[in-house]
């Protein structure tokens, strides 16, 4: 990966291209992890509307364990966005290259961490549920999290549902007739752009999702491990620079 390349899409300078360019590329990561996390687990980790769903139900129910299997599912989510947010915010204040960029090398280690040690995670308890829920969870929150901030909300990498209802918004603009053209209501148009992307972005994230179900069947939580190396690659050169900036900085004080 051409070393610029890198450093424009999780530099600290953002711009809207570099914004879709590295959601696509994390939607597609997401989308593997999730497919071979279910594989693994039976479970979607990214989906906390199923998971709050299902907690709801299972209370009706009286099955008090799946409740609080669901609670630290969520529980998790939460603490993975909460993490991403703190890294960021303090890398921010210290102005640091790497403030995205340090998120997604933790989502990296996590990763490698699944793809090495998966089979045994999953007779580990976390919370309430195996530790393998606990981390993929956590690894989705964290996620989503880091490409909210940078984008400014502008961009989801989990959340299909409000891409998909995006679509179709968008859809529904594009075939609108205008009729009438003497009246004071401005035309509908469609946001072509945002079209695009969304359609990109869940594209991306369902092909992430066939490569995942594939890797996890032929080789199990190991097929995570180029997804733990593509995320570290993104994020190796905005920390390469915050550490020879350091040096630079270090040698003029000597």
């Amino acid at each position: 990966m051409p070393i610029n390349y890198a450093r424009r899409l999780t530099d600290r300078r953002r711009s809207t291209q570099s914004n879709r360019q590295l959601g696509v590329c994390l939607a597609f990561i997401a989308g593997a992890a999730n497919a071979g996390g279910y594989l693994a687990i039976q479970q979607y980790t990214s989906h906390m509307t199923g998971i709050v769903s299902a907690m709801a139900d299972n209370l009706a129910m009286g099955a008090t364990d799946l409740v609080l299997a669901g609670f630290g599912a969520l529980l998790s989510f939460i603490l993975g966005a909460m993490c991403s947010t703190l890294m960021i915010n303090f890398s921010r204040r210290r102005r640091l290259h790497s403030q995205y960029a340090l998120p997604l090398a933790l989502e990296a280690a996590l990763l490698l961490l699944f793809g090495i040690l998966g089979a045994r995670l999953m007779s580990v308890q976390g919370f309430f549920v195996p530790l393998t829920v606990v981390l993929l969870c956590f690894i989705m929150g964290l996620q989503n999290a880091i490409i909210t901030k940078l984008s400014n909300a502008e961009v989801r990498t989990t959340h299909i549902t409000g891409m998909v209802t995006d679509i179709g918004i968008e859809l529904g603009r594009l075939i609108y007739f205008n009729r009438s053209r003497h009246d004071d209501m401005p035309p509908v148009r469609a946001n072509r752009q945002r079209l695009r992307i969304n359609l990109m972005m869940v594209t991306s994230f369902f092909i992430g999702g066939l490569t995942g179900a594939v890797g996890f069947k032929h080789f199990g939580s190991l097929s995570t491990v180029p997804l733990a190396a593509l995320l570290l690659a993104l994020a190796l050169v905005p920390m390469a620079d915050d550490l020879l900036l350091g040096w630079r900085l270090w040698r003029r004080r000597r």
